[in-house]
């Protein structure tokens, strides 16, 4: 027999407020069709003032829960993928902990940028095959939306708010490709390319700061990148796309997922898509595209799940699953 980390629960959260795209026709030199036909995105969500990261990941965090039929109190650890977090510290996840009513067990934060829930997802899977937890909540979260320059039209209509959460369980599997759960993980950063997306605020300038991106250099580097991570996942299990029922991808740009799936000989049929309501919500785009996957009826129990995710590092990485 053989440990498996296994998705026993999923849900998500996003804040009320729908900003589309016209709303930045109002400041910027720029429209809809601008907006839609370089990267897919209509609308997405802004957080309320007051309205935290922690506060997003609580109610993604609860709504997973709730979906496995369990509390905080069942839970052992908790592994939250944010570059926004409330505070420099506390984590983010212990703040969450609180909330939940987790009394026992550890949380900690991961900062991958957009490539967060993978990072989060194969520690939280380490964790439980190492035996140090048998419940893991995995969440992404983020606010994006309190590090744009809203001058630069290039960043500040991609990005959008909201949270994910997967919860996983340790439970025994045969030790093949039919077992529910985790197989495979892939992470790799390059800090060389560390000026392609970046904030130019932090300790070092006593600010926050605001996104800068090399927009052009980021899609290159994501194409080429994301289809090599999630080959190299699969190939460690023995699959191949031809295996893959679903592609969900970090849902950056509606190009670069295009171009990913068509690298993986994977058709678009079969990836699930919610860059145009969400926009790039950062670590919180994955989970929340899983929760809608399921929501919509197209992930399924038993489905072969493929992840894959590039972010500021650069940091990419992928995580192979059956749902």
């Amino acid at each position: 027999m053989t440990t498996r980390a296994v998705v026993t629960g999923v849900g998500h959260y996003l804040p009320e407020r729908v900003v589309p795209n016209a709303h930045f026709e109002e400041s910027l030199d720029t429209t809809d069709e601008w907006i839609r036909s370089r990267s897919g995105i209509e609308r997405r969500h802004f957080a309320a003032e007051g309205e935290m990261t922690s506060d997003l990941a609580t109610r993604a965090a609860e709504a997973a829960l709730a979906d496995a039929g369990l509390t905080g109190a069942d839970v052992d650890a908790i592994v939250l993928a944010t570059s926004t977090a409330d505070n420099t510290f506390p984590s983010a996840a212990t703040m969450v902990q609180n909330a939940i009513g987790m009394t026992g067990g550890f949380a900690f934060d991961v900062q991958a940028v957009c490539a967060g829930f993978v990072y989060a997802l194969t520690n939280a899977h380490a964790l439980i095959l190492s035996g140090q937890a048998r419940r893991v909540l995995v969440i992404g979260a983020e606010t994006f939306s309190r590090l744009m320059d809203w001058s630069d039209r290039s960043t500040c209509v991609l990005f959008g708010d909201g949270a994910g959460a997967l919860l996983l369980e340790a439970q025994e599997g045969d030790g093949t490709n039919d077992d529910r759960g985790i197989l495979a993980t892939d992470l790799h950063s390059d800090g060389r390319y560390r000026d392609l997306l970046y904030v130019d605020g932090g300790v070092s300038t006593g600010s926050t700061g605001v996104l800068r991106m090399e927009g052009r250099e980021v899609f290159r580097h994501a194409v080429e990148k994301l289809a090599a991570t999630a080959h190299a996942a699969l190939g460690k299990v023995g699959l191949t796309g031809d295996d893959v029922d679903w592609i969900v991808p970090h849902q950056a740009n509606l190009r670069i997922i295009t171009a990913t799936a068509r690298a993986m000989n994977v058709p678009m049929d079969r990836v699930v898509v919610t860059v145009q309501d969400h926009g790039n919500t950062s670590a919180a785009s994955i989970p929340l595209a899983l929760s809608v996957g399921v929501q919509r009826g197209q992930v399924k129990r038993g489905d072969l799940v493929v992840t894959e995710a590039i972010g500021g590092g650069l940091a990419w990485g992928s995580v192979v699953l059956r749902w």
